[in-house]
């Protein structure tokens, strides 16, 4: 298994109200764009998050979530978070809202 196939129902079902959503298997995993922006994936059983790099070091504290470090690096803005963190479709659904409202400031990487 590639990634959690309930927690790919379970992002679909919070994402549903929201156009246009792309899905696109990426690092191993499954990732949603919105409004061709990288917004949430799924990486084994974790949800990342693509998040303002401001709050990054806040959130983190939160029960989790950590740091995404796909190369072995942090990287700035994206954020995992595991089943303590989202056991509960409030902390779901909170976890997903942090990454909508950055998409709208967040930069494409879509070649023009």
């Amino acid at each position: 298994m590639a990634y959690d196939e309930s927690l790919a129902e379970r992002v679909r079902t919070c994402l549903a109200e929201l156009n246009p959503i792309e899905e696109k298997s990426m690092m191993g995993g499954l990732v949603f764009m919105y409004k061709d922006k990288m917004c949430v994936g799924i990486l084994k059983d974790e949800l990342m998050c693509r998040i303002d790099p401001e709050i990054q070091d806040e959130v983190v504290e939160k029960p989790g979530c950590r740091m995404m470090d796909f190369t072995k690096r942090p990287m700035k803005g994206y954020i995992l978070v595991d089943d303590t963190g989202m056991g509960k479709q409030k902390d779901l659904e909170y976890w997903i809202d942090l990454a909508i409202e950055f998409n709208a400031r967040a930069k494409s990487s879509k070649k023009k």
